[in-house]
């Protein structure tokens, strides 16, 4: 599909917003990293080679037996003796000595068959967020096997950071999309319509915002329980009327305008007029409210998770990182985590969106 001379000149500006393009290269760059986490970060490898045959242990299932062992439990790829009947082709003595056999195998010295030989390939990260590693006193402070520390149920910061990362950016996309889909509707049809429309929703808005959200959240969860889902659902019921006055501002504004009046007279259709002809015009201020509904999402998960209300106590989360910072003052590398972490992904998307808002704006010109 051809892209329009507008939307040409849209991109130009944005590119030529020298803080706002390299934030968006950076961010994507950390977004494509933890939407691959489990490449990165992950206590099995990535793919293993036993007896000339291939197994992809980080997307699939396999149980130590078809490593040559008994058992049919999930194989444990970080433990010594599975790794020697990995790279020994299933060897017994791997019970016994297996550090022995993988050492002798490294360094050629072993009688095994090169055919029998197997190896494995880990991601850069062999942590997963909720591995717990034996590293004596907790919270463990940065060292060469965990770059970020380990928090106080000894887990790998650095894995946590990135795994919430990922669930921090995906819940806010989720959330922004579909609550400004509606608030952006909703304004619309009070700003186009004006009149008894506009008061019967600015009355139910009024009902709406005055209910405590905190509270419906907590008796939630106390009856449901935490999930996912149940968190985006109720941040958008909750969410979407924050982009409902800036829009009924803009169509209050614009309904009255001449080109308005004459699509009336020639007979378009009010979807048409509103969606095709007014909301382009409001476009840039609702994308000045963006960054604030965007930062206002990322904040209030964190804040649901470093008070206990927010995703379930084993999912990843920055709040909760947050958290144990607060509760753990004898370890201030876990508060500088979740302090940088905060700063440069909001700083990122606030610089991003308002690239954005800039290009839209037909008043500003970037050299």
């Amino acid at each position: 599909m051809a892209i329009s001379e507008l939307n040409r000149r849209r991109l130009r500006n944005f590119r030529r917003n020298g803080r706002a393009f390299w934030s968006l290269v950076i961010f994507s760059v950390l977004f494509v990293v933890a939407m691959c986490a489990e490449f990165v970060a992950n206590d099995r490898p990535i793919v293993v080679s036993y007896r000339g045959d291939l197994y992809w242990p980080v997307t699939q299932f396999y149980p130590e037996s078809a490593f040559g062992s008994d058992f049919q439990t999930e194989a444990i790829y970080s433990d010594p003796a599975v790794q020697c009947l990995i790279v020994t082709g299933g060897r017994e003595a791997c019970w016994d000595e297996p550090e022995e056999l993988i050492a002798s195998v490294k360094n050629g010295t072993s009688d095994i068959p090169k055919a029998e030989q197997g190896w494995m390939i880990w991601p850069p990260i062999p942590y997963h967020y909720r591995t717990i590693n034996d590293v004596g006193t907790v919270p463990s402070a940065p060292d060469g096997d965990h770059l970020l520390g380990t928090d106080d149920t000894s887990r790998d910061v650095l894995a946590r950071v990135i795994y919430g990362f990922r669930t921090s950016i995906l819940f806010t996309l989720i959330v922004t999309v579909i609550a400004s889909t509606l608030g952006i509707a909703a304004g619309a049809i009070q700003g186009y319509f004006g009149g008894r429309t506009d008061l019967i929703f600015q009355r139910l808005l009024e009902i709406w915002a005055s209910t405590p959200g905190l509270y419906v959240i907590i008796i939630l969860f106390a009856i449901l329980g935490r999930s996912f889902w149940l968190l985006v659902f109720v941040t958008i019921i909750f969410g979407w009327p924050a982009l409902v006055g800036v829009v009924r501002a803009e169509f209050l504004r614009a309904r009255n305008f001449e080109y308005v009046r004459a699509a009336r007279a020639l007979g378009v259709s009010d979807r048409k007029i509103m969606f095709r002809h007014i909301l382009p015009n409001a476009m840039v201020a609702t994308l000045t409210m963006l960054p604030f509904v965007v930062t206002g999402t990322i904040s209030g998960l964190a804040a649901l998770d470093y008070l206990g209300y927010g995703l379930p106590a084993s999912a990843p989360s920055l709040g909760e990182l947050a958290l144990q910072a607060k509760q753990n003052l004898q370890a201030p590398w876990l508060a500088f985590t979740a302090f940088f972490t905060f700063t440069i992904m909001l700083s990122l998307l606030v610089f991003v969106f308002e690239g954005v808002r800039d290009a839209f704006d037909p008043r500003k010109t970037f050299k």
